[in-house]
């Protein structure tokens, strides 16, 4: 969607009403490939943006590309060079990238390609070259040499190299290094790897730029590509090398690593130990470790568990209130903003408390919103026994609130009739009532209910089971208490 991209960043807005919509992820994609090619650039914007995401406008470069009419990719190989041979050359390179193979053979050397278009222009054919493909490569590339005013001729010959540096232009993200380990594999400037056929015809190449891949589960195949020189990537695209020191988490030691790192891109050129962990790098690789392992790799303590479902099910029950989304999906996407700063000096996952994270999560929270909480979901209520008893606040398998519970004693309850609520009287507390073994005997929401219907019943037969523990008549003005008989 490259095109479509270039164009939309042309006319400023991408807010049409599409009939069907650019899948976001290939558009996004599309984008990171033309600011890569110097069409775009991504500018500051005076309101946060999600991380990863910001305004991107259209470059001079851009608008010269677009106006050729072309695939991005070829509009920047044909407009990186002003030498008039190297322009005749693209203007070849555009043309056979464009066309359908002139070879019979499976060679996957582009250089081959062109040097059967040039002893074409010499009169000669060869037994794998096809004449009408290669005529109509030369007509192609004619065109694209009166478009550009390009009076130079082709060049009759080029080294690979010099294909493998202008293709570039057309192919940075598909700038490809021999993997160190595999003469066969390489590593992409995307950060994908890629593997050449067993009878490659450019073999033993150490930089490569691709420009036809086929994207396969594993590794990608290396169906066309041209040698590169590293001396001319570095001068050409001496942006895209850069070195630092790198902080990764390491899962299988359960520790950081800290590395000073050569990169081309998503290419590792070299690496070697940082030795002492810069803590800004430190706070940031423990905080995409959690992304990485998930919430449950935080040291939740049950108090801490329980506060964040109170704050889900207010967040539900009393909307007015502003709670903050504290939800699995919500803290994953916000972890930048309220856990990595509480990683601050650290270098182990396991050196963030439990008193740490519980500050780290009510950050956003202002105090006097905590007493809120604390008053509308308390967490233990004083029952007619005289007793504090610990009320259980969850959510279903929708992460929605369900019912919170108060199970007690039913001895424990004697002369209460209303069934207890929280969140200002909106929600009712599910009773387990239990035996005086702690088992239970009945769960209701309607205590009056329970003790008008259901006691008599419960009575004639936990009573011979329980002697020692009062059973009277009249629930309703009986002593509630947590004890039992006293003996005699």
């Amino acid at each position: 969607l490259a095109s479509l991209a270039l164009e939309l960043a042309a006319w400023g807005s991408d807010a049409l009403r599409f009939v069907d919509p650019p899948p976001t992820g290939a558009m996004a994609a599309a984008r990171d490939l033309l600011q890569r090619l110097d069409a775009l650039e991504k500018r500051l914007h005076p309101k946060p943006l999600p991380e990863g995401e910001g305004v991107v406008r259209i470059t001079a470069r851009g608008r010269r590309m677009l106006a050729l009419g072309t695939h991005p990719r070829l509009a920047a190989m044909l407009l990186a060079s002003s030498k008039p041979s190297r322009v005749a050359l693209a203007c070849d390179l555009a043309a056979l990238v464009e066309a359908r193979d002139p070879l019979r053979s499976r060679s996957d050397a582009l250089a081959e390609r062109w040097q059967a278009l040039a002893a074409f222009r010499n009169g000669r054919v060869g037994a794998d070259a096809k004449r009408s493909a290669l005529a109509a490569i030369d007509a192609a590339s004619k065109q694209w040499r009166r478009r550009l005013r390009c009076d130079a001729p082709p060049p009759a010959n080029a080294p690979a190299h010099a294909l493998g540096d202008l293709l570039a232009h057309a192919f940075p993200d598909r700038i490809a290094k021999q993997h160190p380990q595999d003469a066969k594999r390489y590593l992409l400037a995307n950060g994908r790897m890629a593997k050449l056929f067993d009878d490659s015809a450019v073999h033993g190449e150490p930089w490569l730029v691709a420009s036809e891949l086929r994207f396969e589960a594993r590794d990608a195949l290396l169906l066309r590509a041209a040698p590169v020189d590293e001396v001319y990537l570095r001068q050409a695209f001496a942006a895209h090398f850069h070195e630092g020191d790198e902080v990764r988490w390491d899962a299988g030691r359960r520790a950081l690593t800290s590395e000073r790192i050569a990169r081309f891109d998503g290419i590792v050129l070299s690496s070697k130990p940082a030795g002492r962990v810069d803590p800004a790098l430190a706070a940031r690789a423990l905080t995409d470790a959690v992304r990485d392992l998930g919430l449950v790799a935080l040291p939740w303590s049950d108090s801490l568990s329980q506060w964040r479902v109170r704050v889900q099910c207010l967040r539900a029950w009393m909307p007015e209130l502003g709670l903050p989304d504290l939800s699995d999906a919500a803290l994953l996407a916000s972890l930048d903003d309220w856990l990595k700063p509480a990683f601050a000096g650290k270098t182990r996952l396991d050196a963030l408390d439990e008193s740490a994270l519980a500050e780290a999560l009510k950050s956003g929270v202002d105090w006097s919103l905590r007493q809120r909480i604390e008053q509308l979901a308390p967490t233990r209520i004083v029952v007619p026994s005289g007793m504090e008893r610990r009320i259980d606040y969850q959510l279903d398998d929708h992460d929605q609130p369900a019912s919170p519970v108060l199970a007690v004693k039913l001895q424990e309850l004697f002369g209460l009739a209303q069934t207890p609520r929280v969140a200002d009287g909106r929600v009712p507390l599910t009773i387990h009532l239990l035996s005086p073994g702690g088992r239970p005997l009945q769960v209701t929401q309607d205590l009056a209910g329970f003790w008008e219907r259901t006691y008599p019943e419960v009575r004639k037969e936990m009573k011979g089971r329980y002697p020692r523990h009062p059973w009277p008549d009249d629930p309703w003005n009986a002593t509630a208490t947590h004890r039992a008989k006293p003996r005699g």
